[in-house]
């Protein structure tokens, strides 16, 4: 079993001055005409030299304003404990199921490389000597793992994930593994008491059987999203991972991107005032992210589990190689837009507003573009609606354009916009802020503040040179300044409950959440017509 993914390509930040460096001491709203006057009486400054130094000393007042009104820190994310010699009785011995391209993603990022990965990766870097991928994914620390079991029914896939549990090059030293054991079904590794808990990569439609299975067995569990095809399938996974007891972590690994803990911070804080709307969108413009991944010259009946594969789908169908190695283009395996890009932007905005399932959903669209067999609409609008806390969250995204639009939170105070960094910008007819305004404090056509990772903290009052553009972060985020894979952290944020206790970060709960919101948008689509959620009932009414 395996789930096909692309990762998003890496842009790189531009540089900017310490964000967090001590602002100069000056007087809020400084008077710039008598700050002039007395800088003329200095000889050897100039005029020159004292605009811009009397510029500085007004935009650092207030920035200093700014940030003393707001009680906004500018504090990053702890630095991670890089310790990697740890006793063996903590070793926590891991399989996998599913290692196709998300699957061998999160393995490699848990300390597994495939040989090839490594080569690939020295390749790029003799070719160019700025490519510190490499450098950056073996700085990771040991997460004192081993991969004992591996699961895949496309035979070139479950070689694989042996080579990469026997790789000799890992993340903080490791040493190398001792190999894993393929099985032909996951049920084997479950009996397995070598296997201590699992990673569920593979398509929607096996990720509620394997979850309860799993937790029945004991095995703790790291499960991709959409943690459901269905609807139906949600309270009986919810209900097992509780019963268990065993930790559950969605694979939503952008909870760990320090632009939405600081976001949260500034929501939570009412710097944005009453927020009525929200909009995040997902376009993408290109085959592989319309999900027309290739198809492995090796696949066949004989290297593919055909049968197996068709276990809990929709519909019962022959062989056919697109629907294996494209399996998100049909609701039979996948929850399309929904449960693979819809998710994602309601998690974030989840996370950062604690919204949890709206009252009701709506939703258009159609496929327009890919005109390829497929049943899953490659345009989507959702509108969903949370009464109580007079709120509308819209989502739209489409696979044929590729125009990028972040997550915008807009209040009546100010607006702030959440990718890799957090821009704030003040509303021109806040209420909060119309003295500052007056005042010139704040200048509702210049950021109120932002948020840098990677940098040390909070900024007020930047300039535009110094706007901060990066890509979503799908892939890194920062911690002490350091990039650092955000699927290694939330991996690691999982093994940290397993080892000393408390909950995961995009637990059962959270994951409740989501794949209710998600399956309120299918519905929503599938049938026409406005749909609402019953918390009585518990479903989609």
């Amino acid at each position: 079993m395996s789930e096909d993914t692309r990762d998003p390509k890496e842009q790189e930040e531009n540089g900017s001055p310490d964000a967090g460096a001590e602002a100069p001491s000056s007087p809020a709203g400084v008077d710039r005409r008598n700050l002039f006057k007395g800088l003329a009486t200095l000889p050897v400054i100039g005029a020159l030299g004292a605009a811009a130094w009397a510029k500085k000393a007004a935009d650092d007042g207030r920035r200093r304003a700014i940030v003393d009104e707001l009680g906004v820190s500018g504090d990053a994310p702890a630095i991670i404990d890089r310790l990697t010699s740890r006793p063996p009785s903590d070793r926590i011995n891991i399989g996998v199921i599913g290692f196709g391209g998300e699957g061998e993603a999160v393995v490699r990022a848990a300390g597994f490389p495939r040989p090839e990965w490594i080569d690939q990766r020295r390749e790029a870097q003799r070719a160019n000597t700025r490519d510190r991928r490499l450098d950056e994914y073996l700085a990771h620390g040991d997460l004192n793992l081993e991969l004992t079991g591996v699961c895949d029914l496309f035979d070139n896939r479950a070689q694989w994930a042996v080579d990469a549990s026997n790789c000799e090059t890992r993340p903080g030293g490791a040493p190398a593994g001792r190999g894993a054991t393929r099985y032909r079904r996951y049920t084997e590794m479950l009996e397995d008491g070598d296997v201590d808990a699992v990673i569920i990569a593979t398509p929607d439609h096996w990720h509620a059987q394997i979850s309860i299975d799993a937790a029945n067995a004991g095995k703790h569990i790291y499960c991709e999203k959409a943690m459901t095809r269905t609807e139906e399938e949600v309270l009986p996974v919810v209900e097992a991972v509780k019963q268990s007891g065993v930790k559950f972590q969605l694979g939503h690994q952008n909870r760990q991107l320090e632009s939405h803990e600081k976001a949260r911070e500034v929501y939570e804080k009412g710097i944005l005032g009453p927020v009525t709307l929200v909009e995040t969108t997902t376009n993408r413009n290109d085959p592989w992210g319309a999900w027309v991944w290739d198809i492995h010259p090796d696949g066949n009946p004989d290297t593919i589990d055909w049968a197996q594969f068709q276990e809990h789908a929709g519909h019962d169908v022959p062989f056919s190689l697109e629907r294996f190695f494209r399996w998100r283009c049909w609701f039979d395996y996948g929850t399309g837009l929904g449960g693979d890009l819809l998710s994602h932007e309601y998690d974030a905005v989840n996370q950062i507003m604690r919204l949890g399932i709206p009252k009701y959903a709506t939703a258009s669209g159609g496929i327009y573009f890919y005109k390829d067999g497929r049943d899953v609409p490659d345009t989507l609008q959702v509108a969903y609606e949370y009464p109580d806390r007079d709120l509308t969250l819209v989502y739209s995204a489409t696979l044929a354009s590729g125009r990028g639009r972040g997550k915008v939170f807009m209040g009546h105070d100010a607006a702030m916009e959440v990718g890799s960094g957090v821009r704030v910008v003040a509303e021109p007819q806040s209420t909060r802020f119309a003295d500052m305004i007056q005042q010139e404090i704040v200048d509702p056509d210049r950021p109120l503040l932002t948020y840098r990772p990677g940098f040390k903290g909070l900024d007020a009052v930047t300039t535009a040179t110094e706007e901060y553009f990066a890509s979503r972060g799908l892939l890194f985020t920062y911690r002490g300044g350091q990039r650092v894979s955000t699927h290694w952290l939330h991996i690691k944020d999982w093994l940290d409950t397993i080892r000393f206790g408390g909950e995961p970060s995009c637990n059962i709960d959270r994951g409740f959440e989501e794949a209710i919101t998600c399956h309120m948008a299918t519905a929503a689509y599938q049938l026409g017509r406005k749909v609402e959620w019953d918390p009585v009932q518990q479903k989609i009414i």
